[in-house]
């Protein structure tokens, strides 16, 4: 196996750019590339796309910030698309005041819907959101005698994902919950950046451990948090 590059930080933020639309992993901030995300709020990056659970946390108050919330406090994106923003009032803001467009998806079908996208598919049909505001301008299908939606297919340009040990040619292992949405984004983007906290030489990890193999990735930073956060 091809040994992957391993890069910065900032690196890896310089090859985000304008008008993107990325994934990045995580849960409220468990499973986010904290060192990734840091280095695109010095650089000013914006008008991208967010593809991710949730707009993650941002409590000032209690100094308690986190995952992508410091990049939707840099006005970072034009559109989010995410299956909640109960926990980010800036978000919220954002989408009143009609800086900011907001798409809330239902959280399984958000995952299908990347998930389908990494297995090359057009889409998912699911009975979630029918008779609701989420059917609209959606095509229905019935199938049998149950009616359920299209709901397309969500690439990327980039992911910006978070593993707890990568080998040197890129195969991840994740930390129990932090794995989340980072394996399908790998898988569903045509860039992908995986920051990690522990690095090994090829053969190191079972590959019965491997959760994403090397493929799906192209380059590695180190975290800054390492030993840390998971």
């Amino acid at each position: 196996m091809t040994e992957k590059p391993v890069i910065d930080a900032a690196k890896a933020a310089a090859m985000v750019k304008p008008g993107d639309v990325v994934h990045i992993g995580g849960f409220l901030g468990c499973g986010s590339p904290d060192s990734i995300i840091a280095e695109l709020v010095k650089l000013g990056t914006n008008k991208l796309t967010l593809v991710c659970n949730d707009t993650a946390v941002l409590d000032e108050k209690n100094n308690r910030i986190t995952g992508v919330a410091p990049l939707i406090k840099a006005r970072a994106f034009n559109r989010v698309i995410v299956s909640h923003i109960g926990t980010n009032p800036e978000t919220q803001r954002q989408m009143n005041e009609g800086e900011t467009e907001v798409t809330l998806v239902p959280q399984g079908t958000l995952a299908e819907r990347i998930r389908a996208a990494g297995a090359g598919l057009g889409g998912i049909l699911t009975p979630t959101g029918v008779g609701t505001e989420v059917e609209l301008g959606k095509q229905k299908i019935v199938v049998g005698d149950r009616i359920y939606l299209l709901e397309e297919a969500l690439p990327g340009d980039v992911a910006l994902i978070k593993a707890k040990k990568a080998d040197k040619a890129g195969n991840l292992v994740f930390s129990k919950t932090a794995r989340n949405f980072n394996p399908l984004m790998a898988m569903a983007c045509k860039l992908v950046i995986v920051e990690v906290e522990e690095l090994v030489e090829i053969g190191s990890i079972d590959p019965d451990m491997v959760h994403c193999p090397c493929i799906f990735v192209d380059y590695i930073v180190m975290s800054k948090a390492q030993g840390g956060k998971k």
